[in-house]
């Protein structure tokens, strides 16, 4: 969301995104393009890969993104600033793509783990040595590897897995947004993070931060065709 000016306190600069987020929403509301491709490119990577995490399906997740847009803007009314703007966002991208999951596996659920739950069959892939001259083609297809086994992670710990290492969410908007104690969003990740470790983790480091990209035009393409559902801009 808007970026805020150095130097202020923590308390200082929630109150200041607060304000200006209001803001935000209110020109939403009056249908200002600028708010709209604004609210959208700052959450669009969010809500793309919270719904990925769930449906594991590149189309559908767009799918949801889109939805997610059309409901909350047409909706705004409902936003009622107890919680940010990107929160309530992904609660409306959760709900609708666990809809979709439910549709296709009843059993889908991120409040509870079925007791023998299977581990990831994760695929190793050498690391490339410094200087090889296909070191770009390699680390393309050790971040193919990662989404791969992160797909594979059973749905309750990869959504975790989702929110708090690829989103960076703390553990009390993690809890929030799944619904679950802090505690068990702290001992999900454990468990993601030990059948993620030693076998893709430690050889590509950072890499798995870039997992699941939704950027560029993929993203423009999506806020242009939102705003023409809502019938907005040209």
């Amino acid at each position: 969301m808007p970026r805020i000016a150095a130097g202020l306190s923590a308390g200082a600069k929630t109150s200041e995104i607060r304000t200006l987020e209001a803001e935000l929403v209110e020109r939403a509301r009056g249908r200002d393009e600028a708010a709209l491709r604004e609210i959208m490119q700052a959450n669009n990577r969010r809500l793309y890969r919270l719904a990925r995490g769930i449906l594991r399906s590149d189309s559908e997740a767009e799918d949801v993104v889109q939805e997610t847009y059309v409901r909350a803007f047409t909706h705004l009314d409902g936003f009622r600033g107890e919680s940010g703007l990107s929160t309530w966002l992904s609660r409306i991208a959760i709900n609708e793509a666990l809809g979709r999951a439910r549709s296709a596996r009843p059993q889908v659920e991120l409040g509870s783990v079925p007791e023998a739950t299977l581990e990831a069959q994760i695929i190793k892939f050498p690391a490339s040595p410094p200087g090889d001259p296909e070191r770009t083609m390699a680390q393309r297809e050790i971040q193919r590897v990662v989404e791969r086994a992160i797909d594979e992670l059973p749905d309750v710990f990869r959504m975790v897995f989702v929110a708090r290492v690829m989103e960076g969410m703390n553990i009390e908007e993690t809890a929030e947004l799944l619904g679950v104690r802090p505690e068990t969003v702290k001992t999900r990740l454990h468990r993601a993070r030990t059948m993620l470790r030693e076998n893709v983790e430690k050889e590509i480091g950072p890499v798995v931060m870039d997992a699941f990209p939704f950027a560029g035009w993929r993203c423009e393409r999506l806020t242009v065709s939102v705003l023409k559902r809502l019938g907005i801009g040209g």
